[in-house]
């Protein structure tokens, strides 16, 4: 049964909303093992709500869908009660560990920036298949909860730094990304069947009866320039925050340049694909999702070598998860 709740909060992805409280405390340069252990822990258990809302409120359209039959609520395997009840456990979890950590720096102001970050993405779940271009939403969730990591080191917003603003920022533009064309494309079949309003189909993406895949120009676009910001944002502490030019920086700015052209690439792999294939765009997904997720530790190298270690966790969690819950290395079947 553990198995089946780790498929609903969909595991696979699990550190990447766990680890961006982490990321807004370390840019601000605070490395004690056990609060940025805290931090992944409510991130996680954010997570765990955010996903499970949505597909409570989505169930009806998901069983449309025949490639995520895995999903708990669609198999049956887990009622729609008990995944309320876990995904409320899930948000009581989070607040009660954010409030000690208020307690310990003697501020609760952070508590504040947790409740929006998870009022906002309730909003998100109930209107997301309704408006287009929601995704901001999900996403403004996502910056809030760095910038809930980066308040619990300086107790209220005044106390942000640029770095953190600006990783706050990267994660906005990481999670646009992977709502608007990831999630886009691979729901873009059930989506339209059911009348769904969302970015991509606002955009002309469509799936014909034969599977063929049809990208407009506009929607390619959009992509492209998405990567392009997110890998300007990406130096831009190079210009205004690090100013002292070290070895290491110039080694990270061809590492970035690698990663910023590796995501191109894979972007332009699956912006070309002929034919409607969900398994081969969950596999690209999550290669481009891995090599996405890098660029923040990668710059934050330069305030601390160690931030390295960071890229580990994502890639190992996505990869574990998948193959002790979907029996897959790069295809979580529940996404």
């Amino acid at each position: 049964m553990i198995r089946e709740y780790l498929k609903l909060a969909r595991s696979f992805n699990s550190f990447l909303t766990g680890l961006s409280p982490v990321m807004g405390a370390i840019a601000m340069g605070k490395f004690d093992i056990l609060h940025l252990f805290l931090l992944f822990i409510i991130g996680f258990f954010g997570h765990s709500y955010g996903f499970v809302l949505n597909d409570i409120i989505d169930s009806k359209i998901d069983k449309l869908n025949k490639d995520i039959s895995d999903r708990p609520l669609i198999s049956g395997t887990i009622s729609i009660r008990k995944a309320w009840i876990f995904a409320i456990l899930s948000m009581v979890i989070s607040f009660i560990l954010a409030t000690y950590l208020c307690y310990e720096i003697g501020s609760y102001f952070p508590l504040i920036v947790l409740f929006l970050s998870a009022f906002i993405i309730t909003i998100y779940n109930f209107i997301s298949k309704k408006y287009p271009l929601m995704d901001v939403l999900s996403s403004s969730a996502v910056f809030l909860l760095i910038i809930f990591g980066a308040t619990t080191v300086s107790g209220n917003l005044n106390g942000v730094t640029i770095l953190a603003w600006i990783v706050g920022i990267l994660g906005w533009i990481e999670v646009f990304f992977m709502q608007l064309v990831s999630g886009g494309l691979k729901d873009i079949k059930s989506d339209y069947k059911v009348g769904a309003s969302t970015a991509a189909l606002k955009f002309g993406v469509r799936v014909t009866k034969n599977d063929l895949l049809i990208m407009p120009f506009s929607y390619k676009f959009v992509t492209y320039l998405i990567q392009i910001v997110n890998i300007f944002f990406v130096y831009l502490p190079f210009l205004i925050v690090f100013k002292d030019r070290t070895n290491l920086h110039y080694i990270l700015w061809v590492l970035l340049f690698i990663i910023g052209f590796l995501m191109l690439f894979i972007s332009h792999r699956f912006l070309n694909l002929k034919y409607f294939e969900r398994g081969k765009m969950r596999k690209l997904f999550g290669i481009h999702f891995s090599i996405n997720f890098s660029v923040v530790p990668i710059m934050l190298m330069a305030l601390n070598p160690w931030a390295i270690i960071i890229i580990l966790f994502p890639p190992i969690g996505f990869i574990f998860s998948n193959l002790i819950l979907h029996g897959t290395l790069l295809q979580p079947k529940t996404m």
